[in-house]
């Protein structure tokens, strides 16, 4: 079965199409802050593996695309050895809750990757600028968050993953952006070759406690345990709505990890 077609991800699909639609609606208004659709369910595989079936590092390339600066796999893997854990937010930056994030994240000396839409990197470049002086990495999560991207054409994905990319180039002054991370999982073997040819590593996870939903703080924490056998890769969000329960799981799960022997890490990213 493609990694793409779980049921989750239909649902995230359905989801993903009404907020998109009213996220490019509203940039036909004004270019200010948005709030994108999140990602979430289980477009991802479980597994920890750098590879899936839609997303194999040696898959055939496109002749008419850019050959690939990096890896076309989907990472999910961490570049350090040991017991290491991957943070990764979602959908900012936004202006109430990425900064907590980056409170939270300095109190426990942790460090995450932080996916963002070109909108609201644009919107926001003050936060741009702290995520990367903190010492934390870059990811570009597209324009519009279409969970359907891996159905639309090719010059659609481009315009989606470049367009996103030079917001957030031009936010951050210029700083690395190190992976990509296809709304809802949909890549596509174009989009990963387009994202690798600009030296973006495609970034997957393993964990995904579905924060975005605001199932309880009891229950982000308690799935995120309980998933970490998956692998080292864990989903959650610092945009896209009410983030309250995710920054309360977050102060609860990051002194865990040093706890339980985890050290905080980044993606593969060669």
């Amino acid at each position: 079965m493609n990694e793409n077609e779980t049921e989750c991800t239909k649902r995230d699909r359905k989801r993903g199409r009404t907020i998109a639609g009213a996220i490019l609606s509203g940039l036909a208004l004004a270019s200010v802050a948005l709030l994108p659709a999140p990602d979430g369910g289980s477009a991802e595989a479980a597994d920890s593996s750098d590879s899936s079936a839609a997303g194999s590092g040696d898959a055939a390339l496109a002749p008419e695309l850019p050959d690939p600066k990096v890896d076309m796999a989907i990472v999910r893997g961490s570049e350090d050895e040991g017991k290491p854990v991957n943070l990764t937010l979602d959908d900012g930056p936004d202006p109430r809750w990425t900064p907590k994030a980056l409170e939270i994240l300095k109190k426990y000396e942790a460090k995450a990757v932080f996916c963002m839409t070109g909108p609201n990197a644009a919107a926001h470049p003050d936060l741009v600028k702290r995520v990367v002086a903190a010492g934390h990495r870059l990811c570009d999560h597209s324009i519009g968050h279409d969970t359907a991207m891996d159905k639309k054409p090719v010059d659609y994905q481009r315009k989606e993953i470049l367009d996103a990319k030079a917001m957030i180039d031009a936010a951050s002054g210029g700083e690395r952006v190190w992976y990509y991370r296809a709304p809802g999982g949909a890549f596509t073997p174009e989009s990963r070759q387009i994202a690798a040819s600009e030296g973006m590593r495609n970034l997957g996870w393993n964990v995904d406690p579905s924060d975005y939903e605001r199932p309880g703080t009891d229950q982000i924490v308690r799935a995120v345990k309980n998933q970490l056998e998956k692998g080292p890769t864990v989903l959650m969000h610092d945009g896209g709505g009410n983030r309250e329960q995710t920054m309360a799981a977050l102060e609860q799960l990051l002194p865990w990890f040093k706890e339980q022997g985890y050290s905080f890490s980044f993606p593969k990213a060669g």
